[in-house]
């Protein structure tokens, strides 16, 4: 393994930044290398560009080294927590990042100060100009729509306007992960849920008098879990056990009898990637947790990383030792500050019992673990995005492959695995795969959290088998449709898993039987829709996230979004035309096949589910101008008559 020690660029720059030096003609390498056939290389042009790649491609096969001489790169090891702890502190003294801070910035960490701005403005969490004194942003999405967020925006603008605030913003706002207390207010980037107009408004006109926010109480009771395998007894026995029997191979046996999958989305399974990682040429490898839960509806890694933050960590030592890697990277959401605290805490704790650090448990194994806090962005809960976002870069999926598993974080064999899985594995190994299994309903295995949220009763999060009824989750756990009204529809797992009608309640929660009701299981984000709701306008609510949460890098998802998003809206205001329905048909196979990642190929999902269970909602739409539901604005300015020629239309099936 070479050396990766050193000072200025040895210890901080990557690849990139040494090829933007030597096209720039660059003569301040401090590397123990001859660079004169480079130099003279680069006065001839095209041989120029030759010298170049091949330098490049060279740091990438041999992770930041020449051959025999002295390592010039160091990643994955201080460099990633780098510019975003730099950029944060930043922002806390100035409130934004000030152009001349920025250039300083960039001098004194060795990095050319357009990748810093790049950063920088790729990122919600950052701000490039001077914030207002008061920056009022209400939750848009899905749970909060359904909530009540719309009318609260609508009246806080008109208190706004009245109380003449003269240095207040008010604007709207990414789902805040609050789904279960909708809707959700972030003032000056703290949350803030079920508040009525009056009490933002008061609260606000404090702020702008020179008061001070209140302080949000916080007061975690940890809630007793079937899924916790100690209960109230001593944790992490199940490392111990492991550590004592160095079974290795007979735990990879279990996790694979056991047919855990991942529980974030995309439903891998654990065991295959894990010996994926394990079976990986060299010997520096990472684990990840994705904590960065973003989509609307999702909230249950927020309960777990809250009341069994020991299971995750012990999931993660576990994923360390058996693949090989020494390291791994928490990555929360910055808006869970205090999932944040739980598990710095737990981790300190388990460094005093040497469950982690050099020699865990008295072992040859050493495993440490950090916390990285995202700076903002849907995109983040990308796997691919995510490790660049640890890199220091902007959060922009990559190709695959090669997948995480072969070249992940710096390059490097990374597992990658959703906060649930992790918090899976410890009870898998301890209880074994008979209990596993037997927790499971109609064939499917183990307990599973699940996020319930919009028109119920009581939001929440509730763990039930693998297998329950939709159903069940919303008349048994969370206390049926508020109001007495009757369930007209339900999102599985957020927007990205489309609509199902109300007449396929009994669709069973688990892989399977949502894959063939033309769903899927997802992150566990169920959404229910009363009677009164318009599911055209919950699928333009869907569809708006996505384009306001695309990264950006592809044209498809860049610019098919956003047309769906207009076609939609042309479509709730009574503009819409018949023949926007094979565009969408197309413009959706596009999005599918042509997307880099996930979020492109499900954009067309809301709007495709509700083509085929609610279509003749959509009809009413286009053909009429009217909304059923009474929701949307078309039919309230011209009076609900049928567009001209339109009146005996009929929609192509799609």
């Amino acid at each position: 393994m070479p050396d990766r020690k050193g000072g200025g660029v040895r210890k901080s720059c990557e690849a990139a930044t040494l090829y933007y030096r030597i096209l720039s003609k660059s003569t301040e390498f401090r590397l123990n290398y001859s660079w004169r056939s480079a130099q003279e290389s680069l006065q001839a042009g095209f041989r120029a560009t030759l010298v170049v790649i091949s330098v490049y491609a060279t740091l990438l096969e041999t992770g930041g080294c020449f051959p025999g001489r002295e390592c010039i790169l160091s990643p994955g090891e201080d460099f990633f927590p780098l510019i975003f702890s730099e950029l944060r502190e930043i922002q806390r003294q100035f409130g934004y990042l000030p152009a001349d801070q920025l250039k300083a910035l960039a001098k004194k960490i060795d990095v050319p100060l357009y990748r810093l701005h790049g950063v920088a403005s790729f990122y919600p969490h950052f701000h490039l100009t001077p914030p207002p004194k008061a920056d009022v942003r209400v939750c848009q999405d899905m749970s909060c729509h359904l909530r009540g967020a719309g009318a609260l925006r609508a009246g806080l603008e008109e208190s706004f306007r009245q109380s003449a605030f003269a240095d207040a913003k008010l604007g709207g706002v990414s789902c805040l992960g609050r789904c279960n207390e909708a809707p959700a207010v972030a003032i000056n980037e703290h949350i803030y849920t079920e508040l009525s107009q009056n009490q933002i408004t008061a609260m606000v006109g404090d702020l702008l008098a020179g008061g001070a926010l209140p302080e949000i109480s916080q007061v975690h009771r940890r809630v007793s879990c079937a899924s916790d395998p100690y209960g109230a007894g001593e944790h992490y026995q199940t490392i111990q056990r492991l550590m004592k029997s160095r079974a290795w191979a007979a735990a990879f046996e279990t996790l694979k009898s056991s047919g855990l999958r991942g529980l974030g989305g995309a439903g891998f399974p654990t065991e295959s990637k894990w010996q994926l990682v394990r079976q990986a040429a060299g010997s520096e490898k990472f684990i990840v947790c994705n904590a960065d839960e973003s989509e609307p509806g999702t909230f249950k890694d927020r309960f777990i990383l809250t009341h069994l933050p020991h299971l995750v960590i012990e999931g993660m030592i576990l994923a360390g030792v058996l693949t090989g890697a020494q390291k791994g990277v928490i990555y929360i959401r910055h808006e869970y500050e205090d999932q944040e605290k739980i598990l710095h805490e737990e981790i300190r704790r388990c460094m005093r019992n040497g469950l982690l650090g050099p020699q865990v448990l008295g072992s040859e194994f050493n495993f440490d673990l950090e916390i990285f806090v995202s700076p903002g962005g849907y995109i983040c809960g990308e796997e691919t995005a995510l490790l660049e976002a640890i890199e220091g870069k902007r959060a922009e999926p990559r190709n695959k492959p090669p997948f995480p598993v072969q070249q992940g974080l710096w390059n490097k064999p990374t597992v990658i695995n959703n906060v649930e899985t992790f918090a899976n594995v410890p009870t898998i190994l301890f209880r074994g795969v008979d209990w596993y299994k037997s927790q499971g309903l109609n064939g499917a295995a183990g307990l599973k959290f699940i996020g319930v949220s919009g028109d119920v009763v009581h939001p929440g999060v509730y763990e039930v088998p693998l297998g329950t009824p939709v159903s069940e989750l919303i008349f048994k756990y969370g206390g049926g449709i508020a109001d007495g009204k009757q369930l007209k529809g339900f999102a599985p797992s957020g927007p990205s898993s489309g609509y199902l009608p109300a007449s396929m309640a009994d669709v069973r929660l688990d892989f399977k039987s949502l894959a063939d009701a033309g769903s899927m299981l997802g992150s566990g984000a169920l959404v229910v829709c009363a009677e009164d709701r318009c599911m055209l306008d919950m699928a333009l609510n869907s569809t708006q996230f996505f384009r306001n949460e695309s990264c950006g890098k592809c044209v498809p998802c860049r610019v098919g979004s956003q047309k769906l998003v207009e076609m939609l809206t042309g479509w709730t205001e009574g503009s819409g035309s018949a023949a926007d329905v094979a565009l969408i048909d197309e413009l959706s196979g596009a999005l599918r096949l042509t997307s880099i990642c996930g979020l492109g190929q499900v954009v067309p999902a809301p709007i495709a589910s509700v083509l085929k269970h609610f279509r003749a909602e959509v009809e009413s739409h286009i053909l009429q101008r009217r909304c059923p539901a009474g929701v949307c604005p078309c039919g309230k300015r011209s009076g609900g008559r049928a567009a001209p020629g339109f009146a005996a239309a009929k929609l192509g099936r799609a």
